[in-house]
């Protein structure tokens, strides 16, 4: 039996058609729905990255904190010099690079990292010495377009020879304290940090001091406070941690431009201060 061939006119297709149409609700209904998952995810996501972020950073000082015990056993216990300001900007130093907020090439001369002291005992991995939630750029860099800065953390100024202002065996910003110039002098290596995540408005030369021997308390350098109010240190016997910070002093937002300082600590909210204090340094007898 042939079956009768029916033909369809324009009109009977345009029909069909509508017929197989979304209606305007049910599109409303889709876009609601996506809008909802969304909601749900993009947190998720967030703080996904936020840990692997932080995950690295701890890596990254870890890797940092091994090659700064493998140069102290290449010099006879000796640690690095950390030196601070123009002193810096020598190969002898653990880094040589300066970081402010303006088009200066120190700000991503790599060369000035890997190339200083430290630099072969972390294989010239210059990756490590930055942390990836760490892209504060001025709008002149951004101007530039950078990406970011070379750097994002600074080793503790009571560690290690700080030049001129540690020859007389103390440090003369902490005279009552001690200077660690050997591995063997730090007496509870897991608790003195030795490299820390430092603010990007404070971070400068790789030397982070607060003076203590003051009578009243004010931060000449801030933690940084990327990873949800936290920053990541790594200490003496090789152990990375966050520590999260607990004063809205201590967390300043990134501006990014030169901030003043000091940076009074106000009274009722030392414990930031003083924790991080208690972890730098001991007092001298």
């Amino acid at each position: 039996m042939k079956r009768a061939h029916v033909a369809f006119t324009g009109r009977d297709w345009a029909a069909r058609a509508v017929g197989r149409a979304f209606t305007l609700i049910e599109l409303l209904v889709v876009v609601a729905v996506i809008g909802i998952l969304a909601a749900l995810l993009l947190p998720a996501v967030a703080r996904s990255k936020a840990q692997a972020q932080g995950a690295f950073c701890l890596n990254n000082l870890r890797q940092l904190s091994l090659g700064w015990m493998m140069y102290a056993d290449d010099y006879r216990g000796y640690l690095t010099y950390n030196m601070g300001g123009a002193a810096a900007q020598t190969n002898l130093n653990w880094v040589a690079d300066l970081l402010d907020w303006t088009t200066n090439p120190s700000n991503t001369n790599l060369s000035e990292i890997k190339d200083a002291a430290l630099g072969q005992y972390v294989n010239h991995d210059t990756t490590l010495y930055r942390c990836p939630a760490d892209r504060a750029l001025s709008s002149p860099q951004l101007a530039e377009n950078w990406s970011a800065r070379a750097r994002s953390y600074s080793m503790n100024a009571s560690v290690g020879n700080a030049g001129a202002i540690s020859s007389g065996g103390y440090n003369t910003n902490n005279p009552g304290y001690v200077q660690f110039f050997k591995a063997t002098s730090i007496p509870r290596p897991a608790n003195i940090f030795v490299f820390i995540e430092e603010s990007a408005d404070t971070i400068y030369d790789g030397y982070f001091v607060n003076r203590i021997d003051y009578a009243y308390k004010e931060w000449q350098r801030l933690p940084a406070s990327y990873h949800n109010g936290t920053a990541a240190l790594s200490f003496a016997d090789g152990h990375a941690e966050f520590h999260q910070w607990l004063n809205r002093t201590t967390k300043q937002q990134i501006i990014p431009s030169p901030i003043p300082l000091p940076i009074e600590v106000a009274r009722g909210a030392e414990g930031d201060f003083d924790w991080l204090a208690s972890h730098m340094t001991i007092e001298s007898d």
